[in-house]
């Protein structure tokens, strides 16, 4: 008899790992279910000519994929998948017609995978789970709320909608960005050939003179001696700073502080916090939607929120709904995050130093949850109407998030506009003033 080993939460929410002895896949999860837990997770554990041959068969017609499956094609899967269904048609056709079109890659992989755990009795979310490169723990748990209340193909709906939302504001933000890389881009290239060309051949003249070089002229003589010396330690600084910033973040205490320091930071900090509440909340209200329960809604949440502070504000309110609170309150008490000493080093590091420590001891009681959106997650739970209040709080800070994105950009401009000038002048001022004062002794 098959050994399963499988994953659920129990009443109170915590989360438990165990294995269960089962002639079947659904007799086991019925045991589970018997002994009171929400099964989230469940693999057969199995021999190794058992796991041989499953390989074997599993491998016709898949291709070598590196990765998981990007977020635009999966959106896209998603709202054929719910096409499929309005029209009728029985779950694993639909599953193969999308398998047949869909080009070589993970996709088709998991979409070969999940085809034969439903011809071989597994419901949809107990398959996809089974491919968790392609399909992650909340569309897992929705597409399991849509089996349990018989109305699979509006959860495929409300899901679809959802990832083009969220695909559609990160458009927007990457979008955005575009232009002031390949302005800062190319402003650095030239930089670096007026270093290396054009400084040289001005510091041969000045030699040829024997002329007394102003302070300017010098410390413009060091940078270019130093780029063209070293121009090959230049991309090691960001690199450097990028696997300094990944190491720290390997340590909770370190993702925290760093996590809090984005969130904290000036200007672009502002974006980054209203896009992951808009981000959270409408995932929150999806799976409420969808007839997930409150304390699996919540952990979801946390798991896919990506930031730290946000996991820990979602924690807090999951342990005092396990305590019998309401969620208003736990988001109000917890929504000012604490003060953290890797936060303030960031601060010290890439914020002017003193003054980064400063500025970031002034926001320390700025909360990351707005009243707005408390009062009305408060106002949802009293009528009864949760999952709208969520997707109304989503849809303003989507609005913000867009607003704020198309101003930083209209800011962006002329910032880098001046900061170009004021570079490119600095080099100018600093090669004429020894030439004006050898035009003045030649005269």
């Amino acid at each position: 008899m098959p050994i399963f080993q499988y994953e659920a939460m129990d009443a109170t929410g915590q989360e438990v790992k165990s294995s269960v002895e089962a002639p079947s896949q659904d007799e086991a999860q019925a045991i589970i279910r018997q002994s009171g837990y929400f099964v989230t997770k469940i693999t057969v554990k199995r021999g190794r000519r058992g796991a041989a041959e499953k390989k074997t068969t599993k491998n016709k017609g898949k291709t070598f994929a590196l990765g998981g499956v990007k977020m635009k094609t999966l959106t896209v899967f998603t709202r054929q998948l719910s096409i499929l269904q309005d029209a009728g048609l029985p779950i694993l056709r639909s599953l193969k017609i999308l398998e047949g079109q869909s080009k070589p890659g993970a996709l088709k992989n998991s979409l070969i995978d999940v085809c034969e755990e439903i011809e071989g009795g597994a419901t949809l979310s107990e398959a996809m789970a089974k491919s968790p490169k392609a399909f992650n723990r909340l569309y897992v748990n929705m597409i399991k709320a849509g089996e349990a209340g018989g109305a699979l193909e509006v959860i495929l709906r409300r899901l679809a909608e959802f990832q083009e939302r969220a695909e559609s504001l990160k458009r927007k933000v990457k979008g955005a960005m575009v232009y002031p890389v390949t302005v800062v881009t190319f402003a650095i290239c030239i930089l670096v050939f007026i270093m290396l060309k054009i400084v040289p051949s001005f510091v041969k003249i000045f030699a040829d003179f024997d002329a007394e070089l102003p302070a300017m002229t010098q410390v413009l003589i060091v940078m270019s001696n130093f780029v063209g010396s070293y121009w090959w330690t230049l991309p090691l600084f960001p690199i450097s700073i990028w696997l300094f910033v990944k190491m720290v973040r390997k340590f909770p205490p370190g993702r925290m502080g760093w996590d809090l320091f984005i969130i904290k930071m000036p200007i672009f900090g502002q974006l980054v916090e209203k896009n992951i509440i808009a981000r959270t909340m409408r995932t929150l209200g999806t799976l409420v939607a969808s007839g997930v329960p409150i304390l699996e809604a919540l952990y979801i949440t946390k798991e896919t929120s990506g930031n730290a502070v946000f996991e820990r504000l979602y924690s807090k309110v999951h342990d005092s709904i396990r305590e019998g609170e309401t969620i208003a309150l736990p988001m109000k008490e917890n929504a000012k995050a604490p003060f953290h000493p890797v936060a303030l080093f960031f601060w010290f590091m890439f914020i002017a130093g003193p003054l980064g420590m400063l500025l970031y001891l002034t926001k320390l009681n700025q909360p990351i949850l707005d009243d707005m959106v408390i009062n009305m997650v408060d106002v949802g739970e009293e009528t009864g109407e949760l999952d709208t209040m969520l997707y109304k709080v989503a849809d303003t800070y989507d609005e913000e998030v867009a607003v704020l994105t198309e101003s930083l950009m209209s800011l962006m401009e002329p910032l880098m506009i001046i900061c170009l000038g004021m570079m490119v002048g600095f080099i100018v001022i600093a090669l004429f003033l020894p030439l004006i004062s050898l035009i003045q002794k030649l005269t």
